[in-house]
């Protein structure tokens, strides 16, 4: 059967998968966020930067000035994300490589699916951390303006009292985005491999199924004798036992069958198909009834005792071995292709 997918991915594809793998551990050790913070009183700006295990920058003096307007100050025990992140990123690491070694397709769409699903999740978990820290405000502040809130923005910037502030992937979360830009464009490619792959099998098809045709019709290949629904070419009667049987096969695929080699003899020697139009003369195996045996690869048996359908009593066999019990067993003699042939 033709195989209608590749379910293997290609080497390019593989060496990207290995690419992604080894850069996410990059992402261990560098930042994958970052807040800057620009005001009048901080010319050079403030900078809070998150690692996927910790908060660093400017920490300190964003804390002092949210103090003033009531907002939480930030400290590493309380995200819990920073317990469990590493052990994701190392865990994509993993999957990459496996992807990668085991090159299936079924694979990198799963593989897909999951890093996609992750990141939605990661930057919904961090819109819902904004917002927390951003509207959770101490009524008792120094500052207090009714109304306002002081939610960050999730990508981009955002104008909060004299403050500008730019919400924008660093070094390690441009890395996770490159990683998954690269998963997504290695899905796509071997999509559209595997497309025009069918799209190949399909316009094939015609061809390879005219060839089959072909092929089929010019097999010289014998096929078995079927009991009480084959007829006898020559005399037309209901094949009744196919011990005895014999098949004459045309070089234009036709099949004529015979119940006995008298039968046969008659149709060789009347010429009702001339001899070169013969691409093959064969004769069941006495012993294997299912067997059909080229005539002259045959061993031949004649005796009386045999009572085949039309008197011609012989018996044809493959093998010497079960030749010699028979001819015991029916008093016969062995007789060769040449000496039944007319």
């Amino acid at each position: 059967m033709m195989n209608m997918k590749p379910v293997r991915i290609t080497l390019l594809s593989r060496i990207g998968l290995f690419c992604c793998g080894l850069a996410l551990i990059a992402v261990l050790f560098k930042p994958m966020w970052r807040i800057d913070l620009q005001a009048p009183q901080y010319p050079e700006g403030l900078r809070m930067q998150i690692y996927a295990n910790k908060l660093a920058g400017d920490v300190a003096i964003i804390n002092g000035l949210n103090h003033y307007i009531g907002m939480k100050t930030l400290h590493d025990d309380d995200f819990p994300e920073f317990k469990i992140l590493p052990g994701i990123i190392m865990a994509f690491c993993l999957l990459f490589a496996v992807a990668a070694i085991i090159g299936k397709r079924k694979w990198v769409n799963i593989l897909w699916l999951i890093f996609i699903s992750f990141g939605v999740v990661a930057m919904i978990d961090f819109w819902r951390w904004e917002y927390a820290y951003g509207h959770n405000l101490n009524p008792d502040a120094a500052i207090v303006v009714p109304g306002m809130a002081y939610q960050p923005p999730l990508i981009g910037f955002k104008q909060l009292l004299n403050f500008g502030a730019w919400s924008v992937p660093d070094t390690g979360g441009w890395i996770f985005v490159g990683a998954g830009v690269l998963l997504t464009l290695i899905v796509i490619l071997e999509w559209r491999r595997q497309k025009k792959f069918l799209v190949s099998n399909k316009s094939a098809a015609p061809a390879v199924a005219l060839l089959l045709i072909l092929f089929s019709s010019c097999s010289t290949e014998p096929e078995p004798i079927r009991v009480g629904k084959d007829n006898c070419a020559f005399c037309k009667m209901p094949i009744s036992d196919n011990r005895f049987g014999a098949e004459v096969v045309s070089k234009k695929s036709k099949l004529y069958k015979f119940d006995d080699e008298h039968c046969l003899y008659a149709f060789l020697k009347g010429k009702q198909l001339a001899e070169a139009d013969i691409a093959a003369v064969y004769f069941v195996d006495f012993c294997v009834p299912h067997k059909l045996v080229k005539a002259e690869q045959a061993l031949f048996l004649q005796s009386p005792l045999f009572k085949t359908p039309m008197n011609g009593n012989i018996a044809a066999f493959s093998h010497a071995d079960s030749l010699r019990l028979v001819a015991q067993t029916f008093n016969a003699k062995t007789v060769s292709w040449k000496d039944i042939r007319p």
